[in-house]
């Protein structure tokens, strides 16, 4: 069972299946997002930590590099200065001087080299780690919980946002030595000379209001922006996987409008957050020269007046550039607010609850036996699963009817611990599936969905993709003929080793190789959830066969919506309304139970087989036990 695979089908289908889907969850979790916005900050905080810590060598190294060029730059006007008070007087230790200065400006621009390759690096780590984070976290939780973030604001969140967010330690370090220059050159004009100092200092306090108006303006805008984007990108990858439906129904422009419905919010988000930061050095580079002129100003009585020399003029004007220079302190701050923001929207990834396994392993030789007890599941505030207790003998195959929302395939999920009950217990050969390991529960229990997704590069491999080591092309061959795969493989232009990519096929291929790879690595307990829906009748029927004859004896769990799926079970288990209304086999429920007839009242199947017995041949798991009549409802118990 592949994880894309369960979020794919089982979190969507269970949304559908059962009325609780992904939209509630999002919505209620939109509704309580104010109150936990203070968490989601410190959540992202605490990652962006991690991934300081993850590169914490190198972003020290970025650090260093960063503060030992800022140290450079500091030392650079009064090296520059005292050279050219020296060179006026002509003393002999002007040329050594000189060589000081050129070691100095070198030194400077090294270190700004070495920053910024280090920091290339740091941010290609730190984006990768995030990436790889965020994913690990949609595939270790339950299908329900990864679907409630859209797949088109799940690829800006692992993208764009990631790429924001990865930038932030390097960011924080170069904002960090950014402040050196201003600091440094302020004490530095203190020493030149008071009266210097004093002229600039008047207009720091308007620097600072400059600073902190950027900051608050620049994290509301950004936040927002990003917000309207994931909603844009989500709507765009719903646009693309309805491609052919769109085409069909002929509301292309509708679609177009509705993806760029709030392009113009965008727009005025983008617009705004650049007058943001342009009004910002439109204001400094306004204030700046203000600040230098003054300066100058003030530093040219002082030096008529024989106060300070040439060479601390010059150093003085270079010193008030440095202090003044809020553009570098600015544009470090913006990257870090813009990656903050960026985080809280990647980290909500990190966040999603994941699933947590135990050691216990399955004893040996076990037939599979399943049991449901007192199993309840809520979704979105409803109860969708209610008080299921269940006993499925181990060699079994049940089939799980009824109708659409009554909660087929969120009991299939519970019974393969794709997500785990509200209450109640699964237990697998008397083992609790919580307390399985990973290994044990995924090489036991397999998965065939109704819309697999094939993984790998090859079809072999996509067969071959599973759990345990590789199995090998003897065994694909075999699960793709009993799926009835084999025929259509072989006339791939490379048989097995065709790349997916280079295959195109139809819904009914792509499930039977979503079959071979089930039964590939079928263990004790197999659970199909529709995974016929796409064949023909008489394909189906091959299958069902297939199945009972050439596959691992175990377990199998159907998710019916076909009659002839239920009429070959040993077992039928019928829901409504999320509770088993009844459960025996399909012939007794069909002559006892109108209400049983009238969930296959639209079935296309053959009339004249709905309560026919079954091929001997196909039966063959059947037991004068398990194909007694039907059990009332009460007494909810499949096993003998």
């Amino acid at each position: 069972m592949s994880p894309p695979d369960a979020a794919a089908d089982t979190g969507a289908n269970a949304g559908a299946d059962t009325g609780a889907n992904a939209e509630d969850d999002t919505g209620a979790n939109a509704g309580a997002g104010p109150a936990r916005a203070p968490d989601g900050a410190r959540s992202a905080d605490r990652a962006l930590v991690a991934l300081a810590r993850h590169s914490g060598g190198r972003t020290v190294a970025v650090l260093g590099c960063a503060l030992a060029a800022a140290a450079a730059a500091l030392a650079e006007p009064a090296v520059l200065g005292h050279t050219l008070d020296l060179l006026l007087r002509r003393d002999p230790s002007g040329t050594a001087w000189t060589l000081l200065c050129a070691a100095v400006i070198t030194a400077e621009v090294a270190l700004d080299a070495a920053a910024a390759r280090l920091t290339g690096e740091v941010d290609g780590r730190s984006t990768a780690r995030l990436r790889r984070l965020g994913l690990a976290g949609l595939l270790r939780t339950a299908p329900h919980h990864a679907a409630r973030h859209a797949p088109g604001e799940t690829a800006a969140r692992l993208t764009a946002h990631a790429t924001e967010a990865g930038k932030v330690p390097t960011a924080v370090a170069h904002a960090v030595a950014a402040l050196l220059p201003p600091l440094g050159a302020v004490a530095a004009l203190l020493l030149i000379d008071l009266w210097t100092a004093l002229a600039f200092l008047l207009g720091v306090p308007l620097l600072l209001l400059l600073l902190r108006s950027f900051t608050r303006s620049t994290l509301t805008t950004v936040a927002r922006y990003q917000q309207v984007q994931l909603a844009t990108a989500g709507r765009l990858v719903e646009a693309l996987a309805g491609a052919r439906t769109i085409a069909a129904a002929g509301t292309a422009d509708r679609e177009r409008a509705r993806i760029l419905e709030q392009l113009p919010e965008l727009d005025t988000e983008g617009r705004r957050m650049w007058k943001v930061y342009g009004g910002t050095t439109a204001r400094s580079a306004t204030l700046m020269p203000m600040l230098l002129y003054a300066v100058l100003a003030v530093g040219g009585i002082r030096l008529s007046a024989g106060a300070i020399g040439v060479g601390e003029l010059l150093a003085a004007m270079r010193y008030a550039a440095l202090a003044a220079g809020a553009g570098a302190v600015t544009g470090g701050l913006a990257a870090v607010v813009r990656g903050r923001a960026a985080a809280r929207r990647t980290t909500a990834l990190l966040a999603l609850p994941a699933f947590e396994y135990g050691r216990a392993e399955l004893p040996d030789g076990g037939p599979g036996t399943l049991e449901l007890r007192g199993v309840r599941v809520v979704r979105g505030g409803s109860t969708v699963l209610r008080d299921i207790s269940l006993v499925v003998p181990g060699g079994a195959t049940v089939a799980v009817v009824g109708r659409s929302g009554a909660g087929k395939t969120l009991l299939a999920a519970v019974a393969g611990r794709l997500t785990d009950p509200d209450a109640g217990q699964v237990l697998l050969d008397g083992v609790p599936l919580r307390k399985l390991s990973a290994g044990a529960l995924r090489r036991e229990v397999g998965y065939a969905f109704d819309r697999p997704v094939l993984l790998g590069e090859t079809v072999g491999d996509a067969i071959g993709f599973g759990p345990g080591p590789d199995p090998g092309p003897e065994a694909v061959r075999a699960a793709a003929r009993a799926a009835r795969a084999d025929p259509f493989v072989r006339r791939l232009p490379h048989g097995y080793g065709t790349r997916l990519a280079d295959a195109p096929m139809s819904g009914g291929e792509v499930q039977r190789l979503g079959l071979a790879r089930a039964f590939c690595h079928a263990g004790r307990l197999l659970v199909l959830d529709d995974a016929t829906s796409s064949l023909d009748t008489v394909t189906a029927r091959e299958v069902e066969r297939a199945l009972a004859r050439e596959v691992r004896s175990g377990t199998r769990i159907v998710v019916a919506h076909r009659l002839s799926s239920a009429v070959r079970a040993d077992l039928v288990v019928w829901l409504e309304d999320g509770r088993v209304r009844a459960t025996g086999a399909h012939g007794e429920l069909w002559r006892h139970e109108p209400g049983y007839r009238a969930v296959f009242a639209a079935d296309p199947a053959e009339p004249d087989r709905q309560a026919a017995p079954p091929d001997p041949a196909e039966g063959a798991a059947r037991t004068p036990e398990t194909d007694r009549s039907r059990t009332p409802a009460g007494n909810r118990e499949v096993a003998p």
